[in-house]
């Protein structure tokens, strides 16, 4: 998986590289026309922004093996019974959205094998909208744990992300907090446990990827 000592996603060096070769020569050429200055100071609070935007810090993950993960930092805005599109039953749904000011890196909610692996090219609505799950672009992971428990994770792009991120494939094996992909410029993780999951999580608390107790399976 990428991204696992870098300080920033290397998905941000496309945007950040341009920037911040745009902001020097603003500020390089503001010597000899002041008017510059300002324009140079924008691009710079661009680039600044783009850094702390895909800002990529470790996460302990040492809860019990039971244990599932958020995989997002943000803040749960749906919980409650949903059937699952791809698995057909139904689940427990956790969705949590993430602003444009958190941490964008998402990781595995649950050491596990990744059974499929869907996309669905689809809009860009609201992502705090219910409608999102099944209009907006998404990327899922259908994930089975050791003890045969299915999981399924989901990326929602919405109004301002256009690109989902996700490293991940079919027969995978991923560990638990790890970083398996990002959204970029804001969205939400829809994350579907089994009904049997203990929830540890309500409407309206804050999540920290890798780190907060979404449940914990028999």
């Amino acid at each position: 998986m990428r991204n696992r000592t870098t300080p920033l996603a290397l998905e941000a060096l496309p945007f950040l590289i341009p920037s911040l070769l745009l902001t020097l020569l603003l500020a390089f050429l503001a010597g000899s026309r002041p008017l510059l200055y300002p324009v140079a100071g924008f691009t710079g609070l661009v680039t600044l922004f783009i850094a702390f935007f895909f800002r990529n810090p470790r996460r302990r993950c040492d809860q019990p093996a039971n244990a599932v993960v958020a995989p997002a930092d943000g803040v749960v805005i749906y919980l409650g019974p949903a059937v699952e599109e791809h698995l057909g039953v139904e689940m427990t749904k956790i969705s949590i959205f993430m602003s444009v000011f958190s941490v964008h890196i998402n990781r595995v909610p649950v050491t596990s094998t990744v059974l499929e692996s869907f996309y669905v090219a689809g809009k860009f609505l609201d992502v705090r909208h219910q409608r999102a799950t099944f209009e907006n672009e998404r990327s899922g992971l259908i994930l089975e744990t050791e003890k045969g428990w299915k999981l399924v994770v989901v990326q929602v792009a919405g109004l301002i992300a256009r690109r989902i991120v996700c490293y991940a494939g079919k027969g995978d094996r991923l560990e638990r907090g790890k970083r398996y992909g990002l959204i970029r410029f804001g969205s939400r993780l829809d994350v579907y446990l089994p009904t049997e999951c203990v929830v540890k999580v309500a409407m309206g608390e804050k999540t920290v990827a890798g780190e907060t107790v979404l449940g914990y399976l028999p």
